[in-house]
């Protein structure tokens, strides 16, 4: 039993650096990529963009997100966790600063590609770390650098505008945030070399040479599709709402709502950090986000008040936060720990495939009928399945 279900500090026993880095390195996973939805009138100004391609654009990493960890399980399995990590990040910080060279299509969404799949590699790599590091822990472990990818969703939100405006340009922008990947990358080497935290995962000490997901494993294929319906939902408001409240008139209003938006889902990692290793596994608190969420977005979608769109988008952004966690959690719970990297694969595979449609679906559907808020059709589906699915887990830990 965990120091949190005995109500002990959280964090006792644990190595503090080994959770900072955590924590850094959740920021990473998205900084660079929130970095561009506040930005997106200026991209769909300079670049001439549809409402189709502004959902391409923001799936495309989606979709490398899947696909991707497939090879970042693979480079986990024959390199190591540290150093896949490590690659994922220089990948991301490189492509991510190229995105607005020139600036032309073909190069952003290059760019884009490439840094979505320095992005991928990261992913299995984290839940790879919680189980290794804080294999007692991995509730809170996994809440900690949730926490810090929500922090990075957050000033990539906030802070993108003013330094598109402070450089002249949305490339130099998306350029600034790579610094962050790179100072990531410095902090692990030194803390590896100073001996504040260990190496695991290397081949042949802590991870087996598998590194194909079991398509047959059933709480995998469950665990993806409940991380599919939270990802479109996140992701799907995020594209939409800054062309969304533009064309109802309340475009002076972008910024605050996306903040909201992603500033909403910090109160719930932080209660999570307190309650994660109660909640992960249960149904009931799927089941009751997936309804919050359909209510949520039909709110958003019809509403005329700026203040209703700011309060339900913070809701929506809890909703989404608090699915990510419990469901990130589960792969160190369900997994040996030297089979992680490759469950976590399978489950970002499947998630982030599904959720990478929902974008372009909703772009189509803004596209075919000129109505801005049938772009929220798919979201308030996937809330919905959400509900359904969350109703069939059932938590059968893995064998000691």
């Amino acid at each position: 039993m965990s120091d949190a279900q005995q109500g002990g500090p959280a964090f006792r026993g644990m190595n503090l650096w080994s959770l900072a880095l955590l924590w850094l390195a959740g920021i990473n996973l998205r900084v660079t990529l929130l970095a561009v939805p506040p930005l997106i009138p200026l991209i769909h100004q300079d670049l001439s963009l549809s409402e189709k391609a502004i959902g391409a654009l923001n799936g495309l990493p989606v979709l490398i997100f899947g696909l991707g960890a497939l090879f970042g399980s693979l480079l986990l399995a024959r390199t190591g966790v540290i150093r896949a990590l490590i690659a994922g990040l220089a990948i991301a910080g490189l492509a991510g600063a190229l995105r607005g060279i020139g600036p032309d299509v073909a190069t952003l969404f290059t760019m884009t590609a490439l840094m979505g799949l320095g992005i991928a590699i990261m992913q299995p790599a984290m839940p790879t770390l919680v189980a290794h590091w804080f294999e007692n822990h991995a509730g809170f472990a996994t809440a900690t650098y949730v926490n810090g990818l929500l922090v990075g969703e957050i000033i990539g939100v906030a802070a993108s505008t003013a330094l598109a405006k402070q450089l002249g340009s949305w490339g130099g922008a998306l350029a600034c945030w790579s610094v962050l990947l790179l100072v990531n990358i410095l902090a692990l080497q030194w803390a590896l070399r100073s001996g504040k935290v260990t190496r695991p995962g290397l081949k042949g000490q802590g991870l087996t040479g598998r590194w194909w997901p079991d398509w047959r494993n059933k709480q995998m294929l469950l665990c993806g599709c409940i991380l599919g319906c939270a990802a479109s939902l996140y992701f799907t408001t995020n594209a939409f709402l800054p062309d969304f409240l533009n064309a109802t008139g309340r475009g002076a209003h972008v910024d605050a709502a996306l903040t909201w938006l992603n500033g909403g889902q910090l109160p719930a990692s932080i209660l999570l950090l307190v309650f994660a290793d109660r909640l992960v596994g249960r149904s009931w608190p799927l089941i009751t986000i997936g309804l919050a969420t359909v209510a949520s977005v039909t709110v958003l979608a019809y509403s005329e008040s700026i203040f209703s769109a700011l309060l339900v988008s913070a809701l929506i952004g809890m909703c989404a936060s608090s699915v990510l966690i419990l469901v990130l959690a589960l792969p160190p719970l369900l997994a040996r720990p030297e089979d992680v990297h490759h469950f976590s694969a399978g489950v970002f595979t499947i998630g982030y495939s599904i959720s990478f449609l929902t974008p372009i679906i909703s772009g189509a559907l803004w596209d075919a009928t000129h109505v801005a808020a049938t772009a929220f059709i798919p979201v308030v589906l996937s809330g919905a399945v959400l509900a359904g699915l969350a109703g069939l887990l059932q938590i059968f830990p893995r064998e000691a």
